[in-house]
């Protein structure tokens, strides 16, 4: 069976989401463990990308630990930040499929109100034809619902969806619903799977 649709996620396969990386870089190493070590901020973003507002469940985050209320604050304030630097391999895969008329989907653990702020700042996003986006459907991946949703609204076999990912257990999930999966690693990694798939030629895929 060929592909019919190409499905994204977005954070570590269209642009790096490395909070931590972004901590060590502003407040340094010792103290960006610190600072996890007391906050579970991983679980407030959970929170957000659940359906939580964005900016008012930060804050209060902050609020509720004092000592380390300027930078919890920072995930609202310098979010931007955090979600970067931009993969443009992977946009650029984005783009090719697009010019050949092959559908593009973005499945992706987000927030509703975080995703919306993210449009005009990372342009990619309103390339997709279609936004699986959790916040907006009150339930993340890996849970199998997320995928049935997607499955529905669709209307697309499940073996003629491939879908990219960076985390082993939203793979596993897609995969046991039979779509195909590919564990991203790198965009050339991913280029050379949609060429395999004969869904792109090596110029096209960059390679």
């Amino acid at each position: 069976m060929g592909v019919e649709a190409v499905i994204f996620d977005i954070g570590n396969v269209l642009t790096r989401w490395q909070p931590e990386a972004f901590y060590d870089r502003v407040i340094g190493e010792a103290r960006r463990r610190a600072l996890f070590a007391e906050v579970d901020l991983h679980r407030m973003n959970d929170d957000i990308d659940a359906g939580a507002r964005f900016r008012e469940t930060i804050y209060d985050w902050a609020d509720r630990h004092p000592a380390w209320r300027d930078e919890v604050r920072m995930w609202y304030d310098r979010w931007i930040e955090l979600a970067t630097p931009r993969i443009e391999g992977s946009i650029a895969l984005l783009r090719a499929l697009r010019a050949k008329g092959v559908p593009v989907f973005a499945l992706t653990n987000f927030g509703r109100d975080s995703f919306e702020e993210a449009i005009p700042k990372l342009d990619f996003l309103t390339e997709f034809d279609r936004h699986y986006v959790s916040g907006r459907l009150g339930v993340m991946k890996p849970d199998p619902r997320i995928y049935q949703l997607v499955e529905e609204d669709c209307g697309i076999a499940p073996d003629r969806l491939i879908f990219a990912d960076d985390r082993a257990d939203n793979i596993a999930a897609a995969a046991a619903r039979g779509w195909k999966t590919h564990q991203f690693e790198s965009w050339q990694g991913w280029a050379r799977r949609l060429v395999a798939e004969g869904l792109l030629t090596q110029q096209e895929a960059g390679l």
